[in-house]
């Protein structure tokens, strides 16, 4: 299933992260890991955000995802369903 990831960093973690120089290995890492088709960062409210677009094979893969954000940047962490345009056009042609 096509998900979308949005994690809204801690400024005061990040800010350590980013001063260790850690941040490009930590997102690198975790990256290579979900393999996005998509991924955008930018601030939201006046946080550092990211969004990941991904498929998720089974709900047991959220642990493995979710945690590098939680542990290594206090990151508030979203997960829902969505679609591409594909999807949306497969799902409408369903209710006919």
């Amino acid at each position: 299933m096509r998900v979308m990831l949005k994690a809204t960093l801690d400024t005061d973690k990040a800010n350590e992260v980013l001063g260790s120089g850690k941040m490009q290995d930590l997102l690198g890492e975790t990256l290579e890991r979900i393999k996005p088709e998509a991924a955008y960062f930018g601030p939201e409210g006046g946080r550092r955000t990211c969004y990941l677009v991904f498929d998720m094979n089974d709900s047991s893969d959220l642990p493995p995802i979710g945690e590098p954000f939680f542990s290594n940047l206090n990151a508030q962490v979203e997960v829902f369903p969505i679609m591409n345009l594909d999807d949306l056009k497969k799902g409408l042609s369903q209710l006919r």
